[in-house]
């Protein structure tokens, strides 16, 4: 089979796609022939060895870990699965057990996705079917950001009319978390790029901030003297967001899904609870992501398609290049 190949930790220029030999499906796994993947930060984060401390890479390592594909084979004893079932899903690198633990119980462990065909777990929450309505590309865009959402809304404890400052709203999980947070009936304020603000209100965002041009915290001030309620981080450091904490409110809550996280220890207003949200994979997630795409609720947020030979420069891009919505590798 072809698949994108690292022999090395380093940036996206060591990725090659080769010819491997198909992995096999050991007892409680399958065999799943990949339609599409969708390219995820933490790609490449893994790959450049910040984090080989405690998720050290095997090489060659095959990256990729949200995926839309069809069951080709079945390891034995899976039964939930059938040869032929749609599937869609997020794996991590086997050598990273110990961080796809904190994703889902039984932790969801592939060979990676950036290949014709990929093993996973057949028995974990983070994989289900894909139904009928909900085209592949769509659905491979969906786990990360969809359970980083899902997360978000669930931790942030949100109240109808709630004023929430999103940060780094046009990328891949703010896709997903601004159709999440309006639909949970809030009053979304997203910074913008001005070519990605008709983008962002379609979404449903009911203002958009330059970035570039004003000063964030500034430019909300401005907008609303008393501060919003609640401000969610999907780009800027840990360190940054100390700064940022000036537009809550009395009371406001800071939520965090970038890396590196913040130290609340260094936020100085007593008054405002800081947090960092993982991701999660719970029974029913994906499920529920699934029906609120086919409903509309969550658009497919495609910005990208490359094909698998072509993946090498899809992540070039997504180092490099400002990304709108998601990149995806498809068939």
């Amino acid at each position: 089979m072809r698949a994108v190949i690292a022999g090395e930790y380093g940036s996206p220029a060591v990725l090659s796609v080769e010819d491997v030999p198909v992995p096999r499906p050991g007892p409680g796994q399958l065999l799943v022939a990949v339609r599409a993947a969708a390219l995820n930060p933490a790609d490449l984060r893994t790959l450049s060895g910040v984090m080989k401390d405690v998720a050290p890479l095997s090489f060659p390592h095959i990256p990729g870990s949200d995926f839309a594909g069809t069951v080709a084979e079945l390891g034995a004893g899976v039964t939930r699965f059938a040869v032929d079932d749609e599937v869609f899903g997020v794996g991590l690198a086997r050598a990273t057990a110990a961080m796809a633990a904190m994703l889902s119980t039984p932790p969801s462990l592939t060979t990676g996705t950036m290949a014709e065909y990929a093993v996973f777990e057949a028995d974990t929450p983070a994989l289900t079917h894909r139904p009928r309505g909900l085209a592949a590309d769509h659905a491979a865009t969906l786990p990360i950001p969809g359970l980083t959402a899902a997360a978000l809304v669930r931790a942030g404890r949100f109240a109808p009319g709630e004023r929430v400052l999103v940060i780094g709203a046009a990328g891949g999980v703010g896709g997903a978390a601004v159709p999440l947070l309006t639909a949970a009936r809030l009053h979304v304020i997203a910074t913008a790029l001005p070519e990605d603000q008709g983008y962002l209100r379609a979404l449903g965002a009911a203002e958009t901030i330059d970035y570039r041009a004003v000063d964030t915290v500034a430019e909300t001030l401005r907008r609303y003297p008393r501060g919003v309620d609640v401000v969610v981080n999907l780009a800027l450091p840990g360190p940054a967001l100390v700064a940022v904490a000036d537009v809550l409110g009395p009371g406001g809550r800071l939520l965090n899904a970038a890396f590196p996280s913040p130290d609340p220890a260094d936020f100085e207003r007593a008054d405002i609870a800081v947090e960092t949200v993982l991701s999660r994979a719970r029974a029913g997630d994906l499920d529920q992501l699934a029906a609120q795409a086919i409903a509309g609720t969550l658009p497919s947020t495609i910005g990208r398609r490359f094909s698998l030979e072509e993946a090498p420069l899809a992540y070039a891009e997504l180092l490099s290049a400002h990304v709108r919505g998601k990149i995806i590798v498809a068939e």
